[in-house]
């Protein structure tokens, strides 16, 4: 009998939270039970660790993917319970789910199959209240932004130039741009604005980058969130609600605690988005887990040429980690794909698409490798309808590329279907030099740094600029950030800024058509191509297969 995900997820026998906190090395002091199955953990846990020793990380990234998904979820889940299974202490960190795409297309961001981690229907359905927390506080600030307007404007801010918009954590395309203040005087200033989804929200990337309370406190006001009249920068801390949102964030600012189907730790912290945030659970998470653990397993979202790339360019340099590994994560079906198959035709078997496609897998070997110049290993992500002739075009090309490949069949058999990956993570990072180098220095010119990101990585000859991209180019180069990293917001679906392209093209050019500051934050958000800040649903949403049953069951989710 085949059982769904959430099936599955309610199927699992779990341990109490308290005893993987326990067996983890957290004092019951360092922990808050969030019902029998949660937990956060208090941020001090960190700070008494500050001298330990740091474990291995492990980072799983993926070719690019099918609008589906390829599985670098469930293959970090499904490598954590693996490497348990060889006797390692081990923890995953990853992301919050996002209810836009659990109600949207992909679903829930738990993992799948035997390969997931629990309470799955709760890590889905609001957690512990994180995203909602930063929904209030960026909703806060657009409110008093907009009452400080009202109020007389004492700052004088420009209506027009407002840049603090809404955020929901619900996709819906109707809220992209909207007109506030309608209906009278007393209803507030009219003017146009817009909903960003929450995982945008400049306060989820801090929320993920901030390393205390303080200096959560000193990220947010930060934010830069209007300009006035006269042209003069407005920064979060002009309005002076720094201290309210950060009340509203000190519970979400600590690490949530849960388990893997198999028992392991697993932190899930955090939720920005790749496409359009930096795309990587939180990095209280991460360093927590690397000091309670021997061998810590992560992800970033979406493939190599996003998440990854971010923190390796990002994340990792400003906060001194070093990543031991990479696991390249890749899929028949996704190969098929950039060899040119539709979606509708993507279970038949094509040996010869597959191989068209491996042009794709090849440019993210050669980024991680060649680039960043960290070990790697492929682990191929198996789906019932692989043909084994398909599975050897894919094995036999990491052959002849000279670089560690194995099966992952995870989702179907949980921790025994990852332990031959776990084996080649294990040896690699033993036998192959690391040498981990980001690919810019962060004092090197803006336009530098896109142009590295845009050849480098993605492959184009050059880069392209609108006029309002190059109005706001100047602007920030005026207000003196031009020393910040860039965070990329462009399509998940194409090496390129456009999601038709796939493989690995050439003979293109990326064009840049706006850039943000994100002060707070501490990087340079890159629009390139079409790309949206709050998605859209699709014509049968998920949010349409899930019901509650009268026992309180949860159906329909995955």
């Amino acid at each position: 009998m085949v059982y769904s995900d959430i099936e599955i997820a309610q199927q699992a026998k779990m341990r109490p939270i308290a005893e993987v906190a326990t067996e983890l090395g957290l004092d019951e002091e360092e922990f808050e039970l969030y019902g029998r199955y949660k937990a956060k953990v208090s941020l001090s846990a960190l700070q008494r660790r500050n001298e330990s020793p740091g474990g291995r990380l492990i980072y799983v990234t993926a070719i690019t993917p099918t609008p589906a998904g390829e599985g670098k979820t469930c293959t970090a889940v499904g490598l954590t319970q693996a490497l348990g299974r060889l006797g390692k202490k081990t923890a995953v960190a990853l992301r919050e789910p996002s209810l836009g795409p659990t109600f949207g297309v992909k679903g829930g961001a738990a993992g799948g199959g035997y390969a997931q981690v629990l309470p799955m229907d709760e890590i889905n359905l609001h957690f512990t209240g994180d995203i909602h927390a930063v929904t209030a506080a960026h909703n806060l600030l657009a409110a008093v932004i907009d009452n400080h307007i009202y109020q007389g404007n004492e700052l004088g801010i420009n209506p027009k130039r407002v840049l603090w918009r809404r955020v929901m954590d619900i996709s819906d395309r109707q809220l992209r741009q909207i007109v506030v203040g309608l209906g009278g005087t007393g209803n507030g200033i009219v003017r146009e604005s817009g909903f960003d989804i929450t995982v945008a929200s400049e306060i989820m990337a801090i929320l993920c980058l901030a390393t205390d309370l303080e200096d959560l406190k000193q990220r947010l006001g930060s934010m830069l969130v209007a300009y006035t009249y006269q042209g003069t920068p407005l920064f979060a801390r002009d309005l002076g609600v720094v201290g309210a949102m950060a009340v509203l964030l000190k519970e979400a600012l600590k690490p949530n605690l849960v388990q893997t189907l198999e028992g392991q730790p697993a932190f899930i912290h955090g939720g920005p988005f790749a496409n359009i945030a930096h795309g990587n659970n939180s990095i209280i998470a991460t360093k927590l887990a690397l000091k309670l653990a021997d061998y810590v397993v992560t992800e970033g979202g979406f493939a190599s040429d996003l998440g990854a790339e971010k923190f390796f360019d990002l994340v990792a340099p400003q906060f001194g980690l070093r990543p031991d590994v990479v696991v390249l994560v890749a899929s028949v079906r996704a190969l098929k794909s950039h060899g040119g198959v539709g979606m509708e035709r993507i279970t038949e078997k094509d040996p010869e698409a597959v191989r068209r496609g491996l042009s794709n897998l090849a440019k993210h070997l050669s980024n991680l490798r060649t680039v960043f110049q960290l070990p790697a290993v492929v682990a191929v992500n198996k789906f019932a309808t692989d043909d084994p002739e398909e599975l050897t075009v894919v094995l036999n090309f990491c052959r002849t590329q000279e670089v560690p490949v194995a099966i992952s069949e995870v989702v179907t058999r949980g921790g025994a279907g990852g332990v031959e990956l776990a084996k080649e993570v294990l040896a690699t990072m033993e036998r192959v030099e690391n040498r981990f180098t980001p690919l810019y220095d962060q004092n090197i010119p803006l336009e530098e740094k896109v142009a590295l990101l845009a050849t480098k990585i993605y492959g184009a000859e050059g880069v392209n600029y609108t006029k309002e991209a190059r109005r706001a180019l100047v602007e920030i180069k005026e207000l003196g950030f031009e020393h910040l990293p860039v965070c990329m917001a462009k399509t998940q679906m194409s090496l390129t800024d456009d999601p038709k392209l796939k493989g690995a093209p050439q003979g293109w050019r990326l064009t840049v058509r706006d850039l943000k500051l994100s002060a707070g934050a501490g990087f340079v958000v890159v629009f390139a191509g079409n790309i949206l800040t709050m998605p859209g649903l699709p014509k049968t949403p998920a949010a349409q297969k899930v019901d509650l049953l009268p026992d309180g069951t949860i159906t329909g989710l995955f």
